[in-house]
């Protein structure tokens, strides 16, 4: 992947993660200090939090003042919105030729992306890059009621639209920006369910997307509510169904 990726940004949604923010502001740094990249942007896009988290980021940018190789820029919602309005927010904020976007808890290693054979599929027109928990080359720790829900959520966006994907809602994805701000900009909907309407984008402009795959470790204190946003998620990609029909 030599000289491929050499401009990089990466978004972080995040809200209420002050029990684990400090320990992944530990690994970013360690990523910063290891990387090599020409340019280097870091996006924290803080979802309405109120537990502090936001006092903590900023005092954590504030170690690289003096250092010219790497931006960063923390942004704030008046209010939760929802990961997918934060997304789309960092998004449009984004200066990097590529974007990477991860969870806060990094379940998936900041330079995962560097095992990936990207010069392959790059040859084929595939600019947009899915970690999937469920690729069969993935190595993964989750419980099992995630487990199972996992298999439950990929039958349901079989069945409303025909999407075949391993895995829709892993956090770690890849894109070349310009395509990333193309897509963020029509999109929509504000949580969970974005990634689905981002992929019926792509689908509509003749975007490839290559799932990939990722070893993924499980993170304690999750903001996922497994029932309540399950619930959630269903009604909001009935809402996109009706919308694409």
């Amino acid at each position: 992947m030599a000289n491929i990726i050499n401009s990089l940004s990466i978004i972080f949604p995040l809200y209420n993660e002050i029990v684990r923010i400090n320990k992944s502001l530990l690994s970013i740094k360690s990523f910063i200090k290891d990387s090599k990249f020409i340019y280097l942007q870091i996006i924290f896009v803080d979802d309405g939090s109120n537990d502090g988290t936001y006092l903590v980021l900023k005092k954590f940018i504030s170690q690289f003042k003096f250092n010219k190789n790497i931006k960063f820029l923390l942004l704030k919602n008046p209010r939760n919105f929802g990961k997918g309005y934060s997304l789309k927010k960092g998004v449009n904020k984004a200066n990097g030729k590529w974007i990477l976007t991860s969870d806060i808890d990094l379940s998936v290693n900041l330079k995962h992306f560097r095992k990936w054979n990207l010069n392959l599929f790059i040859k084929k027109n595939f600019f947009i890059f899915f970690g999937s928990r469920n690729h069969p080359k993935s190595i993964v720790k989750k419980t099992f009621i995630r487990f199972f829900l996992g298999i439950f959520y990929r039958n349901i966006i079989y069945f409303l639209f025909n999407v075949k994907f391993y895995d829709t809602q892993c956090g770690y994805k890849l894109y070349k920006s310009n395509y990333a701000k193309k897509l963020f900009k029509k999109l929509k909907d504000r949580g969970f369910t974005h990634d689905i309407e981002i992929i019926l984008l792509a689908n509509s402009y003749k975007i490839l997307i290559k799932e990939m795959p990722v070893i993924w470790c499980h993170k304690k204190y999750s903001k996922l509510n497994i029932f309540f946003d399950t619930f959630v998620m269903f009604r909001d990609l009935v809402k996109i169904r009706l919308k694409y029909l």
